[in-house]
């Protein structure tokens, strides 16, 4: 019994490590299972992150190539401030010329009305005295011979020629002149005229003119920063899949520190490289006339701003303001449709309608100053903008304007509403006006 036993003994020993084998081979291919899943995802991850390099390399290309065109563009910009500087300037100089035209005009059609009315008057005088040529020279010869009072008639008509001829010589002369003068008159009202009209045309042109420069650079902006925007937002979109896949690869076995820490030499390059590029942008700000801050503190130009419009000051700083108060800045008179240019450089922190002022334009001067312009129909600048001295801003409209602000203007032409503040109160801004209006701001 016992032998018979020893066999059965072994076929269950042998039963036993057959099972047991069998766990353990079981155990080996569900681990080199887990290892290949491992090994294909660790595979997957690495390619990801080859295709996030290039999508990021593709990247920096194109925000190397968007520095390039925005260099090129702010170039572009250089040129244009300084056409729009220079067209204001000549379509103020047009205006300043048309409204001593216009003075000279009315000065002439005052002295023509006048010398008019003085022929008018006069008039009754000179008909009598053509009345009575005409009759001395119907009248005939007196026979002296036949008839001895026609020697009286003849003695007395002599002596009254003698009275009445130095009188009618002198009339004469005086008409004469005054006739001659109102000829040249009317000829140099007409010269006037035609130069006036040369102007306006000239006026029309410039204005012409400066709206293309207007919406070609507002074009041009609004398409770098509509690039820039879309740059943005991708740089924003892969850096967060960037961040996504890092924390995944991060949870593996971490042999993927070389990618890292490449990407992480890469990032460092990018900075040094967006370093580099703003490094560049700021030198070539110094150099370049459409510049990002004011070029001389604003304390510092007394005496040399231009004023924003042609025109005369309607009512200066501290006079009556017609309510019970005093102006905190001036009203300036204009001509209908009138550039409206930027006293200095700033930037533009306000640009629309705001309360009893209608369209209200801010420019921070820097140092404190805030400039307020209101009165006018149109307002060509956006908040954010950095603006220069000279460069045009806006135009004013045909009619009086409905501000508040303007309401002690009398009559009913357009007028600007200039104000300067510091550190939120009103300043005198007559110490910064040049002397004259030919006078230029320092640039």
């Amino acid at each position: 019994m016992v032998k018979a036993a020893i066999p059965g003994m072994a076929l269950l020993v042998a039963l036993a490590g057959s099972c047991q084998q069998g766990v353990a081979q079981d155990r080996s291919s569900e681990i080199e299972a887990r290892a290949a899943a491992k090994e294909a995802e660790r595979l997957r991850r690495e390619e990801a992150l080859r295709e996030l390099d290039r999508r990021a390399a593709e990247s920096r290309e194109a925000g190397r190539k968007l520095a390039s065109e925005i260099e090129a563009l702010r170039t572009d910009n250089a040129r244009l401030s300084s056409a729009l500087v220079a067209t204001a300037a000549r379509i103020r100089d047009t205006e300043a010329s048309m409204r001593a035209l216009e003075a000279e005009l009315a000065t002439i059609e005052g002295s023509e009305t006048a010398l008019r009315d003085s022929l008018e008057s006069r008039r009754a005088v000179i008909a009598d005295v053509l009345a009575a040529l005409q009759r001395l020279g119907r009248g005939a010869a007196p026979a002296m011979l036949v008839r001895p009072e026609d020697i009286l008639a003849a003695i007395r008509s002599a002596i009254l020629l003698g009275a009445v001829v130095p009188g009618l010589r002198d009339e004469a002369q005086s008409l004469a002149t005054d006739l001659g003068e109102l000829v040249r008159l009317r000829d140099l009202r007409q010269a006037n005229r035609a130069a006036l009209e040369r102007e306006l045309d000239l006026l029309r042109q410039d204005d012409e003119r400066l709206q293309v420069l207007v919406r070609l650079r507002s074009d041009r902006l609004k398409a770098a920063e509509a690039s820039l925007g879309e740059e943005r937002a991708r740089s924003a979109a892969l850096g967060a899949e960037a961040r996504s896949l890092k924390e995944l690869v991060d949870r593996l076995d971490g042999e993927l520190g070389a990618a890292r820490r490449e990407a992480e030499a890469e990032r460092r390059r990018a900075e040094a490289e967006a370093r580099q590029v703003r490094e560049r942008f700021a030198a070539a700000s110094s150099r370049d006339p459409a510049r990002l801050a004011p070029k001389i503190p604003f304390a510092e130009a007394r005496g040399t701003l231009a004023r924003p419009v042609i025109g005369p000051v309607a009512r200066e700083f501290g006079a009556p303001d017609g309510q019970g108060g005093t102006m905190r800045g001036i009203v300036i008179a204009t001509r209908p449709k009138a550039l409206v240019t930027s006293p200095a450089d700033g930037w533009v922190s306000y640009a629309g309608p705001f309360r009893s002022f209608g369209r209200l334009l801010i420019i921070n001067a820097g140092d404190g100053y805030y400039l307020l312009l209101a009165g006018m129909d149109r307002i060509s600048v956006e908040t954010g903008q950095f603006v220069l001295a000279g460069e045009p801003v806006g135009q004013m409209g045909e009619g009086a304007s409905s501000s508040a602000a303007l309401s002690v203007v009398e009559g009913n032409g357009p007028a600007l509403y200039v104000e300067f503040r510091k550190d939120g109160g009103p300043v005198d801004p007559r110490p910064w006006w040049a002397k004259s209006q030919s006078e230029r701001v320092r640039g």
